[in-house]
């Protein structure tokens, strides 16, 4: 069999192998993490609560709209009552009528209905500040929300580099072993020596010392990962490697919708400082028993009512007015500056994460140059090896040279995956 049809059996195994693994294996997305984690980060609860509590809030202003019922009821003793007798002189009217005399016990038991007609507009302009609010503490959660992508990007890419580290690491094992093989058999014929054999097996060792930990890191970053998602992430996990993107240079992060938040609550309390100086308007039936009535010259027990119209109208806001809406002006303009600095902010983030993609880009042109002449000098070696041109030793720091190029280049093609991401997550597209 020739060395072409022995890699072509080696590349149909491995084609097979990795059909196998991709059925049976887990696969697990950035995005999936992304979503995952925001479906089981626990302030996401938080946000049905500050629906529920503003909707509660709203329909408990609602109700002061409805008639308000109020039930009183006093029992009294004075020491002094109208003496209409006093007041006539002590003498009957001409027809023969005598006024009463008063008690100086009185009682009374009321009852009254209470419509609210008209309120200044307080009650609407302070359902919009509990809509405000409720908005805000809602983009509050989504800010906590999207900072966790951040975290999750630093968890996967790290994921991923140690995958491929373990595979880089496993392809030098392999080819080291072949070289093993050659060397041992050169041995058992005389032309190798055992110091050549074991420095080979000592360096294979070596090579899986790093792997295992390689895998302690990974079991470590797959458990935090497990954390952030609320779901077990197994060894055996494979994390697809996402697609290189570059998003849009405008900036769409959910803190820009949280300062507009902010100025939206100062708007409505702008708003609602007019009901401060507006009349407000409310009907009412009071219905009442007791003794005295409502007539003047009775004092026995009886029913009586009083129905109409309170007008309620306070100027004392008037005094402060002026100032107040002052105060929340400058409250507004506090959060545009505050959405200033926070957009230039991110625009050095975003520079900086350009010039690190162009920086990755050209150093993973040089790696790959290197690579190409590491991979020459290393098949030179073996040749060298097999001839006796060359030591063991020098043999296998050739070996190493190549690797560690290989290690710079995936390190570099990590960094910038994650320099492209970081630049999506920075700009929140």
């Amino acid at each position: 069999m020739t060395n072409k049809m022995i890699k072509k059996a080696i590349l149909a195994a491995c084609y097979w192998i990795l059909a196998v693994n991709a059925v049976n294996a887990q696969w697990l997305t950035l995005d999936e993490c992304y979503r995952l984690a925001k479906e089981n980060y626990p302030a996401v609860k938080k946000m049905d609560l500050v629906t529920k509590s503003a909707d509660y809030t709203i329909n408990n202003a609602r109700k002061k709209f409805l008639p308000q019922f109020n039930i009183a009821g006093q029992a009294t003793y004075q020491s002094q009552v109208v003496d209409y007798g006093d007041l006539l002189g002590g003498a009957s009217s001409p027809l023969g009528f005598s006024p009463p005399a008063f008690s100086k016990d009185q009682y009374k038991i009321s009852g009254e209905v209470e419509q609210l007609l008209f309120d200044g507009g307080n009650t609407r302009y302070q359902n919009e500040i509990t809509k405000a609010n409720a908005g805000l503490q809602k983009q509050n959660v989504e800010v906590e929300l999207y900072a966790i992508n951040d975290r999750i990007n630093a968890i996967f890419f790290s994921i991923l580099l140690l995958d491929a580290q373990l595979e880089l690491n496993n392809l030098k094992i392999a080819n080291l072993q072949t070289q093993l093989d050659k060397t041992e058999a050169a041995y058992k014929y005389g032309t190798a020596y055992a110091s050549d054999v074991n420095e080979i097996k000592a360096e294979i060792e070596n090579t899986k010392s790093s792997n295992i930990d390689y895998g302690g890191n990974r079991s470590a970053f797959l458990k935090m990962l497990s954390v952030f998602i609320g779901k077990e992430v197994a060894s055996s996990s494979e994390l697809l490697k996402p697609e290189p993107e570059l998003p849009s240079g405008e900036i769409n992060r959910p803190e820009l919708k949280l300062y507009d938040l902010q100025k939206n609550i100062h708007v409505a309390q702008t708003k609602q400082l007019k009901s401060g100086y507006m009349p407000t308007f409310k009907a009412f039936f009071q219905g009442a028993y007791g003794r005295p009535t409502l007539n003047p010259i009775s004092n026995d027990f009886g029913a009586w009512y009083i129905t109409g119209i309170r007008l309620n109208w306070s100027l004392g806001s008037l005094y402060t007015l002026k100032n107040q809406r002052a105060i929340y002006d400058l409250n507004s303009q506090a959060a545009d500056t505050d959405k200033e600095t926070f957009i230039r902010n991110v625009q050095m983030d975003i520079a900086q994460q350009d010039e690190n993609i162009k920086k990755y880009t050209e150093i993973i042109g040089q790696d790959n140059k290197t690579i190409e002449l590491r991979e020459a000098v290393t098949q030179s070696a073996s040749a060298q090896l097999a001839n006796g041109v060359i030591t063991t030793h020098e043999y296998i720091q050739k070996v190493n040279n190549e690797n560690a190029a290989k290690q710079n280049l995936i390190l570099h093609q990590i960094q910038l995956l994650q320099a492209q991401y970081n630049l999506k997550f920075k700009s929140g597209n």
